[in-house]
């Protein structure tokens, strides 16, 4: 991001091109939330809880599942929101043409080597899935399934640790409640 660009205008253009790109997406709770939903909380958290002001980080926040859940490209955000804020994004974007075990396997093992822009991302991703695994989890979840996502997320974030303790806490919270899961 330019240093001249006024962090909320592009932190506004970041919650709007997500808004369209998510547009037709629903989450998988039973209500079928609204996707947007999930990247707006993710800023959310890390701005009221976390303390981050960063533009890049809060824009890479919103932005996150652009590339992984719609038609996106990497191209296209760094042509709309520069190399930077690009960058972040693709750092926490699994390869979707991987099975999902490797695809978990491989956020463990590269969570301790992103950036910490990217490690404030996820670590606001995780925190918020385990969130709405409590409040509203997918629907035919059963309730192994849940303490399994998180037993893994607890080994992601394991790798993250160290990058912003107010959150940490916020997850480890969550985590304690693993025994609320049904």
């Amino acid at each position: 991001m330019d240093k001249s660009t006024d962090p909320a205008g592009v932190i506004l253009k970041a919650a709007l091109f997500a808004a369209e790109k998510h547009r037709h997406q629903r989450r998988k709770d039973a209500a079928a939330t609204p996707y947007i939903n999930h990247p707006l909380a993710l800023a959310d958290v890390l701005a009221n809880e976390g303390g981050v002001s960063d533009a890049v980080v809060l824009c890479a926040a919103l932005l996150h599942d652009t590339i992984e859940d719609t038609e996106t490209t990497e191209a296209e955000l760094d042509q709309t929101f520069g190399r930077e804020i690009a960058g972040v994004v693709k750092e926490v974007t699994d390869d979707k043409t991987l099975p999902k075990s490797e695809r978990k396997r491989l956020q463990i093992e590269h969570a301790p080597h992103v950036s910490t822009e990217a490690k404030l991302v996820k670590l606001a991703d995780k925190i918020c899935n385990l969130s709405d695994i409590l409040e509203s989890p997918p629907a035919d979840w059963s309730a192994e399934r849940k303490r399994e996502y998180f037993d893994w997320a607890a080994q992601v974030v394991a790798g993250l640790r160290g990058v912003n303790p107010k959150l940490e806490s916020v997850f480890d919270d969550l985590y304690a409640r693993c025994h609320e899961l049904e």
